[in-house]
């Protein structure tokens, strides 16, 4: 196992289904793993920078829109 001092920081994208592979490799390797996991309000905010925002007229509208 390494140091500290000689670790480097190493950011991965990759699908979820293999998350379980890259913690057993990681454990046997003697590797940390940690997850930047998204808070609410930033999930949030790429919801409206993707265009996922609904408008309703009214509440009736709204709840037609919820139920639908």
């Amino acid at each position: 196992m390494q140091s500290a001092a000689t670790s480097e920081l190493v950011t991965l994208s990759l699908p979820y289904g293999d998350l379980s592979l890259l913690r057993s490799l990681s454990k046997k390797m003697g590797w940390t793993m940690r997850r930047q996991r998204k808070s609410g309000i930033e999930k949030g905010l790429d919801d409206i920078r993707n265009g996922n925002v609904y408008h309703a007229k009214n509440s009736e509208d709204l709840i037609k829109q919820i139920l639908g």
